[in-house]
């Protein structure tokens, strides 16, 4: 029982961790267009990289090990352009509900698809701590440092595009929050049920998600500001943290 406890409380703490990179919209910002430039930058270096070295190297293998290379590719690739084209999608939406800035439609749908990256990363730091909480407290750090910049990714477009502190705090909060959830669902209600295909099937359609809002939405966004310095630094920054994450 101790076990389950500090598998959830892992879980809990790899989830709260992306409220940390929230933080950022209450420190006073005198350059603005640098530090948004610089944020969308980092953040497109962290998902473009969570979603090459993470993602599809864990999600591919086990598909193609399922179905074969003859179904299996062909599989991989229809579900991540699903994932890639249903930014789109999601865009024509939130542009139904509102008018509001390309920063905020860039916050609104970094938060829908970090939260479907976080509910599979819940159910792994809990299977993970539930089997050994050595693996596990390892898989809490690294998650860690990749949900830090994935709360800026959130809450640096949502603030600046009008939504208050409160409001982007918590948006951050609720996407952080789908980690615990997902391990305390896989513990209640799908341990029986969650398989690696199934996870994989996710990961690789979030992959598509991620890269799409980065390469479509994102960059066009940092460029727009003119401060193309800003985006060598974001990403070179990014690069940093995703390797210092690879090497716990």
């Amino acid at each position: 029982m101790n076990n389950i406890y500090m598998s959830l409380l892992l879980s809990l703490i790899a989830g709260l961790s992306t409220v940390i990179g929230s933080l950022l919209i209450f420190i006073k910002i005198k350059r603005i267009g640098e530090f948004i430039t610089f944020s969308l930058s980092f953040s497109i270096g962290i998902m473009t990289l969570i979603s090459i070295f993470d993602l599809i190297p864990s999600s591919v293998p086990i598909i193609i090990n399922k179905y074969y290379y003859l179904y299996g590719i062909p599989i991989c690739i229809l579900t991540f352009l699903l994932g890639y084209l249903s930014i789109s999608k999601i865009n024509k939406k939130i542009d139904k509900s509102n008018n509001k800035s390309s920063l905020y439609k860039i916050g609104i749908v970094s938060m829908i698809s970090l939260m479907l990256h976080n509910f599979p990363e819940g159910m792994a730091v809990f299977m993970g701590a539930y089997t050994n909480i050595s693996i596990g407290i390892k898989l809490c750090i690294a998650i860690m440092l990749h949900n830090i910049p994935e709360g800026i990714a959130i809450a640096v477009p949502l603030y600046y595009s009008g939504v208050g502190k409160s409001k982007t705090f918590l948006y951050t909060l609720f996407s952080g929050l789908t980690e615990p959830l997902g391990a305390l669902l896989t513990y209640l209600l799908f341990k029986n049920y969650i398989n690696d295909i199934f996870l994989s099937f996710v990961l690789l359609f979030v992959a598509g998600l991620m890269i799409s809002l980065s390469i479509n939405d994102m960059l066009k966004e940092a460029l727009s500001y003119n401060k193309t310095k800003y985006i060598y630094i974001g990403i070179l920054s990014s690069c940093f943290v995703i390797v210092l994450a690879l090497l716990i």
